[in-house]
C-alpha cells in the first residue's frame, strides 16, 4: 500500500467570488469562505489543530507563503 503525505488543510484565494477559503487538501468544496485573509487564517488554524493537519497558507498568486503544522510532526525536534 502507498504511503501517504500528511493530512492537510489549505488558506486558498477564492477567484469566483473573492475573499478566501479554508479547504481540506484534495477536497473539492470550501470548509469556508471569508471576507478577509486574516478570519480564513484564524478559522483554518481552529480546524488545522482539532483535526491534526498541516496547514499551508498561499498568497493571491497561489504560492505558499507559510505553513504550519498541527499534526504528527514526523521529524519532532530533540531534547
Amino acid at each position: 500500500m502507498a504511503k501517504r503525505g500528511p493530512k492537510t488543510h489549505h488558506v486558498v484565494p477564492n477567484k469566483n467570488e473573492g475573499g478566501w477559503d479554508v479547504r481540506r487538501g484534495g477536497a473539492i468544496r470550501a470548509s469556508g469562505h471569508f471576507d478577509t485573509k486574516q478570519d480564513a487564517v484564524d478559522a483554518a488554524r481552529e480546524i488545522s489543530r482539532n483535526q491534526d493537519t498541516e496547514l499551508r497558507i498561499h498568497n493571491m498568486d497561489g504560492k505558499i507563503s507559510q505553513s504550519d503544522s498541527h499534526g504528527n510532526d514526523p521529524y519532532p525536534p530533540k531534547g
